[in-house]
């Protein structure tokens, strides 16, 4: 169980790897990086959808909020890495 925990973890860095790699690419060819960050957020904000709801589907008030949180709880978890990151540099 651990060994498919290790390698869905390993999945995730790269996928955000590459999704950060074409934003930096839009940003080199002289996109607006407040832009390219709505974009991305969008994109995700559409696959959340789709990955719950299907092409043809929606979320409801209660999955809005059940998607917020997640995002909430990810985008909190990557500033407390950053926050080490800043305070060992030191």
């Amino acid at each position: 169980m651990a060994k498919l925990a290790d390698e869905k973890r390993e999945t995730h860095s790269q996928y955000t790897s590459e999704f950060i790699a074409v934003a930096n690419k839009l940003k080199e060819a002289g996109g607006d990086i407040e832009v390219i960050s709505a974009a991305l957020m969008s994109a995700s904000g559409i696959y959340a959808t789709y990955s719950t709801s299907g092409n043809e589907g929606f979320l409801h008030d209660a999955g809005i909020e059940k998607v917020t949180e997640v995002y909430k709880k990810n985008l909190a978890y990557i500033q407390e890495i950053k926050k080490s990151q800043v305070e060992d540099a030191k």
